[in-house]
């Protein structure tokens, strides 16, 4: 099974992703961001627009994807914002052309509370932090409003939902069984914080 994790910037899918990972046992994550960085490196600076309008990066996902689900026995997690249609098609949809079981959830929110979550993963003495964050900020509403659409069901509403609740959710539609949460508060805080780090782009 791929359970890929769709939502705006900053909506919590990464964080999901891994703690869905932490929780399911066999289970890794792919994440296809990482086929658009590898694009991006092999081009010049001038030239980086972004990477989901390449042909490469969709095919390349669905090459990487399709690998892994093949040869790996346990649960695949993608956490991905994707809300061009044609290009969901070409990605969820093709993956589940060729025979895979993708269940596929969107991570929504209001406006404010995802302004507030990307906020949050800037680094001291920085406004949002990072480049990106300004990129993200940009799109939250496009996103937001482009994933309502009925195509990128299953829809997660996480205003009021905590990582572990969200995962747990995302589980129980899946059919699938996640171990106990049993972390306490700064435990969790600690863990997040290093997930975050660990995609933070300069």
């Amino acid at each position: 099974m791929l359970v890929w994790i769709n939502g705006p910037f900053g909506g919590g899918k990464t964080q999901t992703a891994f703690e869905l990972r932490r929780r399911l046992h066999g289970s890794v994550v792919c994440d296809p961001e990482f086929v658009g960085y590898g694009l991006h490196r092999s081009m010049p600076a001038e030239l980086r627009g972004d990477f989901q309008d390449l042909p490469a990066w969709r095919q390349g996902v669905v090459e990487v994807l399709d690998l892994v689900l093949n040869q790996h026995k346990g649960v695949v997690i993608a956490p991905m914002t994707v809300v061009h249609p044609d290009y969901f098609a070409e990605t969820v949809g093709r993956l589940r052309e060729i025979g895979h079981d993708v269940r596929h959830f969107a991570l929504l929110a209001e406006h404010d509370t995802v302004r507030e979550r990307l906020r949050g993963r800037g680094l001291p003495g920085m406004r949002f932090g990072l480049r990106f964050e300004t990129f993200a900020l940009e799109r939250i509403d496009h996103c937001l409003e482009a994933l309502q659409r009925p195509e990128f069901g299953e829809h997660i509403h996480t205003d009021h939902l905590g990582v572990a609740a969200v995962a747990d959710r995302i589980a129980a539609s899946a059919n699938l069984t996640l171990t106990p949460n049993t972390d306490s508060a700064l435990r969790t805080r600690l863990r997040q914080a290093r997930v975050t780090l660990s995609h933070i782009r300069l």
